[in-house]
């Protein structure tokens, strides 16, 4: 581009030096009329001098009448030389006009080439500053505890987080045969408490209210539909809580051929939780209020980066009043809240403890009448599922990764627990 350039302004010069010989012609040719107009004015005037006198010459007018001629037709050259020292003048101003847009375009392609220049050594600084620090870093021992990749401060991109995220969940899928030989051993029962349990008005208050959630609509307008499968759809509102997203989530579901009860149960029954629950690594009942409530720890399995969580909540199972869904045959719920307990406080050790309110809620309907006073076959049964979750991680996640991660297990988790109960109920009598 720059030979290129000055190829360009070397010919504007000579363009110029061209100009610079016709403007010297020009001003040669326009001298040499005025001083053929001034011969002429001075003939002019001894011509008057001699007629005063009263002796004239027929030579002398001879010679005025050719100067005269002559000085005709330098009158009419000196328009077209007028002209032509015009257009001269433009092109030598457009010449130059042109050379100065070239060294305008030059001064801007160095200014930018210094620009670039400069951002490189900005960023050769940077990296050299960085590649110094890291020197100086002393090395991280990874201590008994919460973990260190994870954090506000933590180096791992968002994309590289999800992406080891996903990855061991994928390997918790493969883990069945190690889950089903830690449940012979991870259940242990507390002692049973008595009606009067400090947690048994909570458990009242709060099963009835998350009711009433389940039983309420999703085309309020606040909820989103973020997956579908078949009967299944997901929704979701968007919420975050000090930076942590604790969105709330409510799924519907429709089953064939389980009821209502039989499906809580599975929900609910600690005994059969690892047959359904992938991601448990120990779970132990701490205390049993009744056959219908009880407390839990529970321990999920580590999934890198991410410090490994527990969850410390009580569940309780009822059969909802008959004047509160009237339009089914029955229905079901189980309800599962976070709790407190004084032998095992939250984020001791190297848990963070996850808080969550959990609800699922089922309905029995019948397909036709009963026929002849005999009891309804699995082919006449239906079950409703309503399932509504808010948790909250604990600890900081990255928000997009934590959204990406339940829009792809929540389906998966409802999918796969209601082909369990109706697998596990399939070949067993209806149980209302």
């Amino acid at each position: 581009m720059i030979p290129c350039a000055m190829s360009v302004v070397k010919e504007k010069m000579d363009e110029m030096e061209t100009f610079r010989d016709l403007l010297v012609k020009q001003v040669d040719s326009l001298q040499k009329f005025f001083d053929t107009c001034k011969d002429t004015f001075s003939t002019e005037k001894d011509g008057d001098a001699i007629g005063i006198s009263g002796s004239e010459s027929p030579n002398s007018d001879h010679k005025m009448k050719e100067q005269l001629a002559v000085a005709a037709a330098q009158a009419f050259d000196f328009r077209g030389e007028a002209l032509t020292f015009k257009t001269t003048s433009a092109g030598v101003l457009i010449a130059l006009q042109h050379c100065l847009d070239i060294i305008s375009q030059r001064e801007d392609l160095w200014r930018k080439k210094l620009e670039k220049e400069v951002e490189k050594r900005k960023k050769i600084e940077e990296l050299y500053k960085g590649s110094e620090l890291t020197k100086q870093r002393p090395k991280l021992t990874i201590m008994s505890g919460p973990d260190y990749e994870e954090g506000p401060h933590s180096q791992i991109g968002e994309e590289e987080f999800f992406d080891a995220v996903e990855a061991g969940l994928d390997k918790l899928d493969q883990e069945q045969l190690y889950l089903e030989k830690l449940r012979q051993n991870s259940v242990s029962e507390g002692q049973t408490k008595a009606e009067t349990h400090r947690l048994t008005s909570e458990i009242e208050r709060i099963t009835m209210e998350q009711l009433q959630y389940a039983q309420s609509g999703v085309e309020d307008g606040v909820w989103t539909l973020f997956a579908e499968d078949g009967e299944m759809r997901m929704y979701k509102r968007e919420e975050e809580i000090d930076g942590l997203a604790v969105d709330p989530l409510k799924a519907v579901h429709t089953v064939k051929g389980v009821t209502a009860r039989e499906m809580c149960q599975h929900f609910y029954n600690p005994d059969v939780r690892f047959e359904w629950e992938t991601t448990l690594e120990k779970m132990t009942v701490l205390e049993r209020l009744s056959d219908a409530a009880c407390v839990v720890l529970q321990v999920h399995k580590k999934v890198w980066p991410a410090t490994q969580r527990d969850a410390l909540f009580w569940s309780h199972l009822r059969k909802v009043p008959k004047d509160m869904c009237r339009d089914a045959h029955d229905a079901w719920i189980v309800c599962n809240n976070s709790t407190e307990h004084p032998n095992f406080p939250s984020n001791n050790g190297k848990f963070i403890r996850v808080g969550l309110t959990i609800c699922l809620m089922c309905q029995t309907y019948l397909d036709s009448s009963e026929e002849n006073g005999s009891p309804p076959t699995r082919d006449n049964l239906t079950c409703k599922i309503t399932y509504c979750a808010v948790v909250n991680p604990g600890g900081w996640a990255p928000t997009s990764v934590l959204r990406a991660v339940y829009k792809r297990e929540y389906p998966k988790f409802l999918k796969k627990f209601t082909q369990y109960v109706f697998e596990k109920c399939r070949d067993k009598p209806v149980c209302f």
